[in-house]
């Protein structure tokens, strides 16, 4: 039979404590998150006045029955807005449309974000004016896009429904998401390769080199290589694409105005606000829309980390 002495326990017991122990903040580590906190301070002090009070009333208001028409009905309910909305085939109908229209969007976005990118990248030729071309589509002002969009497919009139025997695809839900898709990932495409590009431009050259001389291929470079060390980038890149996909409005209210089964949660929202004068109902729906916000941000940043590999996590 093995006994074990108080001063064995003991030493255990202090090495396992100092093996998951914090490691100390050096001066320097000490005096740089100061120096952050100072830099992010007005930023943030502008942020919570400016949006602070808004989501705090909008709050107040979905917890009301408020309707601009019976301005005498006004009376707190509680979370009932909340059920009537989340028990609305509406609600449902229009986050599943917004969440395929973000699916799509974003994934197809990704994928020639990285294309434009990597072009962009390799350019060696007129590269500002190749920036500049490929940029025009993500500066031109959405509505004035979503115009342009819905008459090319105007039927008798429209050059791309003219290209398909004057098809009305905006008439039909499943073309009209389409279409709606379609003018997204046109606009936002520039964007997507311009954060990529910046991450792209992150990568070594040298280890490009090097793997090329030990017989990598270029995929096998592509995925070992760029692709984990662009992972802040496309971190990034994605959350802010996913968002703003997320909360697609202008789009839908040109090309459809929400008809035919296109509604997004956006367009739900509006249509109770400022159709029904409903801001009970209508708070609550932007509130949903700021919760499920947060919940993609919370995933994104805890799916992909914040760190590129090999990076240099540790304090100095």
């Amino acid at each position: 039979m093995s006994t074990t002495t108080p001063a064995a326990t003991t030493q255990a017991a202090a090495g396992a404590t100092a093996k998951h122990a914090k490691p100390r903040l050096s001066e320097g580590a000490r005096a740089e998150r100061r120096l952050g906190l100072l830099l992010c301070a007005p930023a943030v002090v502008v942020m919570i006045a400016v949006t602070a009070y808004p989501v705090i009333y909008a709050i107040y208001l979905s917890l009301e029955r408020y309707n601009l028409e019976l301005p005498q009905a006004v009376k707190f309910i509680g979370f009932a807005n909340y059920g009537a909305v989340l028990s609305s085939p509406y609600w449902w109908k229009a986050l599943e449309v917004t969440v395929i229209i973000t699916v799509i969007a974003v994934s197809i976005t990704l994928v020639l974000g990285m294309l434009l990118a990597m072009v962009l990248h390799r350019t060696v030729f007129a590269r500002g004016i190749v920036r500049t071309t490929a940029l025009i589509p993500y500066g031109i002002v959405t509505v004035a896009a979503s115009y342009s969009w819905q008459y090319a497919w105007t039927p008798s009139q429209g050059y791309l429904s003219a290209l398909f025997n004057n098809n009305a695809p905006l008439t039909s839900q499943v073309q009209a998401i389409g279409v709606i898709i379609l003018a997204e990932v046109w606009k936002t495409t520039p964007f997507m390769g311009l954060l990529l590009l910046a991450g792209l431009s992150l990568v070594p050259e040298d280890l490009q080199k090097a793997a090329r001389v030990d017989g990598a291929t270029a995929w096998q470079r592509f995925i070992r290589i760029t692709l984990p060390l662009m992972k802040p980038a496309i971190l990034v890149a994605l959350l802010f694409r996913t968002l703003d996909s997320f909360r697609i409005f202008d789009n839908i209210f040109i090309l459809t105005s929400g008809n035919n089964g296109t509604a997004s949660v956006s367009t739900l929202g509006y249509d109770n606000l400022f159709n029904a004068l409903n801001l009970g109902i209508g708070s609550t729906i932007s509130i949903l829309i700021f919760i499920c916000v947060a919940i993609i941000a919370t995933i994104f940043i805890l799916g992909f980390g914040t760190a590129a590999p090999g990076s240099d996590t540790g304090r100095r």
